[in-house]
């Protein structure tokens, strides 16, 4: 993509001082972007609004309010009539939490996205990036995962809302056929931009295992709990697809590119962004180790309620469709995750 190409499109992120929606506006603003920033700050700082403007040498708009609010989400396509796409990030996101709080999620996520899509229908917004997540497809009778993959019955309420969100999307624009939407279905997202100016920095005790790593290891956390050694994986420990953070955000700007200029596709599509590869919690324990050099405190505890066994993607159709593929390693993500959690606390 050329920079020119790509000038004066302004964009709406909702989320975007969150983990992922500050990298991704990060990559837009790289690429000539225009940013607006939607948070209600629920799960984040705005202290990184100063952040994305050291990294980018630009500070974007931001408004804070809540997207379930209808009024308040009416009101802000009035005031920033020129936004002529969204990537929606804002959502509730623990497994564990969902599983205890169902209708809060439920609520949050499922009314801020129908308040956008009225609202994207009635002020001629035409296209959106959806943040799904392959919780959509349950616990897979076969691995690695494929876009055709049959959707299991979701695991947790977090992972039912992400499905029920994706289908709303769907028969949402096979109703308004000048709407485009894409749903980018990713995997587990870890570690920090490089300037370690911005990461994975979540309000309370994280819910994410590599900020518990990341903390534990910092000594703000006593010991880190793995969550089961009793599944049928080598090692007993559950698997997933880590994908770094940074490569997951350039997937987001890649899917808007494809909304503004390929007129030729379908207006609801869904990719998977993933490595392809899956590993262990407790290959990733090691890892840290090894790459950091700094032992770790941790035990085994029982199995976490809304978690699956092992997944991972197979990513072939939506590099091909995307022209984008995963490039940093397992080792030098953690590394990145290590770098910014020591710049966060101070250490050496």
């Amino acid at each position: 993509m050329k920079k020119t190409e790509l000038m004066a499109k302004q964009i709406l992120v909702t989320g975007g001082t969150g983990y992922i929606g500050s990298h991704t506006v990060v990559e837009l603003q790289n690429q000539g972007f225009e940013v607006v920033i939607v948070d209600n700050l629920s799960n984040s700082q705005i202290e990184v609004l100063d952040n994305i403007e050291k990294i980018t040498g630009i500070r974007p708009a931001f408004e804070q309010f809540d997207l379930a609010e209808r009024d308040k989400t009416d009101g802000f396509f009035q005031k920033y009539s020129n936004v002529e796409a969204i990537i929606h990030f804002a959502a509730y996101k623990a497994v564990g939490e969902s599983v205890d709080k169902p209708l809060e999620y439920y609520r949050n996520n499922l009314v801020s996205l129908m308040n956008l899509l009225e609202s994207m229908k009635k002020y001629d917004v035409k296209h959106m990036v959806f943040s799904s997540s392959c919780t959509v497809y349950g616990q897979p009778e076969t691995l690695p995962v494929t876009e055709q993959t049959p959707r299991q019955e979701a695991e947790s309420p977090y992972g039912n809302t992400k499905a029920i969100c994706e289908d709303i999307m769907r028969d949402f624009c096979k109703a308004n056929e000048a709407l485009n939407c894409i749903a980018l279905r990713y995997f587990n997202p870890i570690g920090a931009h490089e300037s370690t100016l911005i990461g994975e920095l979540p309000v309370g005790v994280p819910n994410n295992l590599v900020p518990f790593i990341t903390q534990t290891a910092a000594g703000l956390r006593k010991e880190l709990s793995i969550f089961g050694d009793d599944y049928d994986t080598p090692d007993g420990t559950a698997i997933r697809d880590y994908i770094n953070v940074v490569d997951l955000a350039k997937a987001h700007v890649v899917a808007i590119d494809r909304l503004l200029n390929d007129k030729t596709k379908q207006n609801y599509e869904y990719f998977n962004v993933g490595t392809g590869d899956g590993y262990s919690v407790m290959q990733l324990v090691k890892s840290f180790i090894k790459v950091t050099g700094v032992e770790l405190n941790y035990k085994v505890v029982g199995r976490r309620t809304g978690d699956i066994e092992k997944i991972w993607a197979d990513t072939s159709y939506g590099n091909a469709e995307l022209g984008w593929k995963a490039e940093k390693t397992l080792d030098e993500t953690l590394l990145s995750a290590w770098k910014w959690e020591k710049n966060v606390r101070g250490l050496s």
